[in-house]
């Protein structure tokens, strides 16, 4: 039986009138929980990944200036939230064109070969106020291993254009760059540490869902 054959009998025992009843609650809830996720685009300029690790003695700052994806987010229940991300290898910068081209090289990234690390999230938990334990799987040259990012949501504000919502969000993580293969020749393994901590800010803009 469709819809348009239902007999709107109102007498409430009505198998029917039962099934409509139900229908609706059913539209109702669906309607309500859409309502409530909110799809948010990462903006890649005003976005960043940076990286630090020890070089001799001292710690080395760099950073990827290309970081695109969607943080779907649940005001209600945060802990529901989802992101997947994308940063492009070659947009790397270390302040320095030869070293940016020797970390793009197969010595470390292989950025022709593998031109994009990602993120996907698994589960987010509720760490403190406005703070999250997000899990997913990092894959970096196609070697892919679950991290913990440390999150921080800034908030949440009216954005540039009528209608949109901008978010801000701000995440760190240390991660074994011989994990994914990108340890860089041995006769610098001394030189180079392999504890690399990765420092993420994120703007991301919406509408309502």
């Amino acid at each position: 039986m469709n819809f348009l054959d239902i007999d709107f009998n109102l007498n409430p025992s009505n198998k029917n009138m039962k099934r409509l009843f139900a229908l609706i609650a059913t539209l109702g809830l669906l309607l309500t929980a859409r309502a409530d996720v909110e799809t948010y685009t990462i903006d890649p300029v005003h976005s960043s990944t940076g990286f630090t690790l020890r070089h001799v003695l001292s710690k080395f700052t760099s950073s990827f200036t290309k970081t695109s994806g969607t943080i779907t987010v649940d005001r209600e229940n945060l802990e529901k939230s989802s992101v997947q991300a994308t940063v492009e290898i070659a947009s790397v910068s270390t302040a320095n064109e030869k070293r940016d081209n020797h970390v793009k090289s197969a010595d470390f990234f292989d950025a022709t070969k593998f031109p994009t690390a990602t993120f996907k999230s698994t589960a987010w938990k509720k760490t403190g106020e406005n703070a999250f334990d997000v899990t997913g799987n990092l894959t970096i040259k196609d070697v892919t291993k679950e991290v913990v990012l440390h999150v921080t949501l800034n908030g949440f504000a009216p954005g540039m254009k009528p209608g949109t919502t901008t978010s801000g969000w701000e995440a760190t993580t240390v991660i074994k760059k011989s994990d994914f293969g990108v340890a860089g020749p041995a006769m610098m393994a001394k030189v180079l540490g392999d504890d690399v901590t990765l420092n993420i800010s994120i703007e991301a803009s919406s509408t309502k869902a």
